[in-house]
């Protein structure tokens, strides 16, 4: 496909997501048709963790285009209902992913101005500007506006310190009464 100077490219998104099926198993579907998933299994928490690093090899591969469109204006703002764009601003390479839910994991090509409207994002990378050597840095904030919550990296995938598979349960604090011995 060849692009006329000055022209827009159709912003890009990728979609993994974690499906449960009625015979308690659980499978990774992906929006790439090339990509190889594996068969269902019954092992929720490493089909999970199989997810959340397929959208990191996604993000790892993909190069924000300078000359992407808004992949969110393309899906009708689809990303944040709560409020209409303009869609302006460089081009972003972000990670949707809402840790209360945890079986979605969608990236997506959008500008600046949408990229502060969309809820539980993460921002993986900006376009490079005409003229530079390297990309900017990654980083959650958005420049023009309210700057979104900053996100904490979570080692083992896309997701909030929450949601995070390597968290260790709290124990209840004794409440007084009496103690079981094992």
């Amino acid at each position: 496909m060849t692009l006329i100077p000055g022209s827009r490219a159709a912003g890009r998104t990728w979609t993994v997501r974690l499906t449960g099926h009625g015979d308690h198993t659980v499978s990774v579907t992906c929006s790439v048709e090339a990509c190889r998933m594996p068969a269902r299994s019954k092992d929720t928490a490493g089909m999970r963790r199989f997810a959340a690093e397929h959208a990191r090899a996604h993000a790892r591969l993909a190069t924000v285009r300078p000359n992407a469109a808004c992949a969110c204006r393309a899906a009708e703002c689809a990303f944040h209902d709560s409020a209409r764009s303009g869609c302006s601003g460089t081009p972003m390479l972000v990670l949707v992913h809402n840790p209360a839910v945890g079986q979605v994991w969608t990236l997506a090509e959008v500008c600046q101005e949408c990229a502060r409207l969309i809820p539980h994002i993460t921002v993986l990378g900006r376009a490079e500007r005409p003229g530079t050597a390297a990309a900017a840095a990654p980083g959650p904030a958005v420049s023009g506006g309210p700057e979104p919550v900053a996100r904490v990296a979570v080692a083992g995938g896309f997701s909030s310190p929450e949601a995070a598979p390597e968290a260790v349960a709290r124990r209840r604090p004794h409440r007084g009464g009496p103690r079981r011995t094992r």
